[in-house]
């Protein structure tokens, strides 16, 4: 196989397969129809364009169909785009494997469940360790395979467990630094935060939000899960009400889709590693294909910054 998107240069020529991520129709200034492509293989993606989309086209080349293209890599305000020359579907005597079009966490799902169980082990509050327990438990295979967003951070298969275990490592480390912190209610935030994105996006691969994603949103549903499971475990008292602060506060203001803003100590620090553990992933995503002594692309999410990366960094 060909190398992979990561590590494609501007003015490079490149002829190979790809998976669409999602495929968008929009009209040019000319007034004629256009799609917008968001190619992948299992190193990242790359927006192309196809100019003059026939109605053909929209229906050929769709969400998660793999595609061969011929092109030229190109750079449209700050990041790659791949300018199309020759595009067509993968023909049925080819066999290209879904995985080589997948990207993973760098983690296997057996050693990410070993250390998430570790942690659970480690809570001394039975309350919180029931209702935690409980919810990845019901959760368990879709948390383990679904990327923790579609795009921005961590978007890729087992994305959102690998996103828990790396906020739990801080987290370990920032306990040992403030003994004051409650680790109990810090581990249970963590590996609750996110979990309504099980319900909130459409699967592992490809992934869109769903009807309950779109109108209420991963927070408010697995706020609810968090009363449910309570209600099943007979639970009562401050520790739901305040795990459900926990995931509440947890974008950390309201303009970015935070209800409530932290009002505990546990609830800032868990707001605060979750934007560390998106914010350096997303970086040292645009700075691996990046050589020494040179910028990145812009990292939209990032106030659409370049990083540097220094010429005595390999």
């Amino acid at each position: 196989m060909n190398k992979g998107i990561r590590f494609f240069e501007i003015g490079e020529q490149i002829e190979q397969y790809f998976l669409i991520k999602s495929s968008t129709k929009g009209i040019a200034s000319n007034g004629k129809p256009f799609l917008t492509l968001i190619l992948q293989d299992k190193t990242g993606e790359i927006e192309a364009k196809l100019w003059d989309a026939t109605e053909e086209d929209e229906l050929r080349y769709t969400d998660q169909t793999i595609i061969k293209i011929q092109g030229d890599v190109q750079s449209f305000r700050g990041k790659q785009q791949l300018r199309v020359r020759k595009i067509r579907p993968l023909m049925e005597q080819e066999q290209i494997p879904i995985d080589y079009f997948i990207e993973r966490a760098p983690l296997e799902i057996e050693e990410m469940q070993s250390k998430i169980n570790e942690y659970i082990f480690e809570m001394t509050n039975p309350n919180i360790q029931r209702i935690t327990r409980y919810l990845l438990k019901k959760f368990e295979t879709k948390f383990y395979e679904y990327p923790a967003a579609t795009k921005n951070h961590h978007e890729f298969y087992s994305g959102l467990a690998f996103h828990v275990v790396s906020m739990l490592d801080i987290a370990k480390s920032l306990v040992s630094l403030y003994p004051q912190l409650n680790k109990d209610l810090l581990y249970a935030g963590i590996i609750l935060h996110d979990l309504g994105k099980v319900i909130e996006l459409s699967g592992p691969v490809s992934a869109s939000y769903t009807l309950e994603g779109t109108l209420l949103g991963h927070i408010t549903i697995i706020v609810e899960e968090i009363g449910k499971a309570a209600e099943q475990l007979e639970i009562e008292g401050e520790e739901v009400v305040v795990l459900q602060h926990m995931v509440l506060a947890h974008h950390g203001k309201a303009e970015w889709g935070s209800p409530k803003p932290p009002m505990i100590r546990e609830a800032e620090v868990l707001h605060f590693i979750d934007n560390l553990d998106a914010k350096i992933t997303m970086i040292n995503r645009a700075l691996d294909k990046t050589k020494p002594g040179e910028f990145s692309e812009r990292v939209f999410a990032l106030d659409n910054r370049s990083f540097y990366k220094p010429s005595f960094q390999d």
